[in-house]
């Protein structure tokens, strides 16, 4: 990925934090990420880690329309996805992502359990969450032009509990200097 357009990034992830209302902390720990597979625009998430402590994390992301965050689950991490600001599509699969329908899955969205079709998305509106627990495969895209998602969750290990799908996706972009760095980012 090159460092410009990891800063184009940066910089239009703060300005939509700005025309939201949302503050950022002090010097942010910063995460932009296009899976390793060279395509942001299509798959690629920034994150912003608000909180990373032993017993819990919390993380400010966004990402524009149909930018999707790849099929992955976690094998120790529970979290709340939260979309914060537009509209948000979740993707959920009991035992795989090659798979559509047949299976109910029980999830909590907005605190109370309801039955999706497996491999349907799921829509949030502002406000609106869901609690995905570890094992299950998810994916999630914005459909409104821009989005900010929260996730409030038990400690993250990105280095050791992500496991993806397409097997050639790799947590932490190869990083090409064509400019001088905007933010250093927790990779580095």
């Amino acid at each position: 990925m090159k460092r410009s357009e990891i800063n184009y990034a940066v910089r239009s992830a703060i300005n939509f934090f700005e025309r939201n209302g949302w503050v950022l902390p002090p010097n942010p720990a910063w995460d932009v990420t296009d899976f390793g597979l060279g395509i942001f625009r299509k798959e690629g998430l920034v994150l912003v880690n608000l909180a990373a402590e032993s017993e819990y994390c919390e993380k400010l992301m966004y990402a524009w329309r149909d930018q999707t965050t790849p099929a992955h689950y976690h094998k120790q991490k529970k979290e709340d996805i939260i979309c914060r600001v537009g509209e948000l599509a979740v993707t959920l699969w009991g035992e795989s992502p090659d798979t559509v329908g047949g299976q109910v899955i029980n999830v909590k969205i907005n605190g109370e359990y309801r039955a999706v079709s497996n491999g349907e998305p799921i829509l949030l509106k502002a406000g609106e969450r869901i609690t995905i627990t570890p094992l299950l495969w998810h994916a999630f895209y914005p459909v409104s032009a821009e989005c900010i998602i929260g996730e409030v969750s038990t400690a993250n290990d990105d280095e050791n509990d992500n496991f993806f799908w397409d097997t050639e996706i790799g947590r932490f972009p190869e990083i090409i200097e064509d400019e001088p760095p905007l933010v250093k980012l927790l990779s580095e």
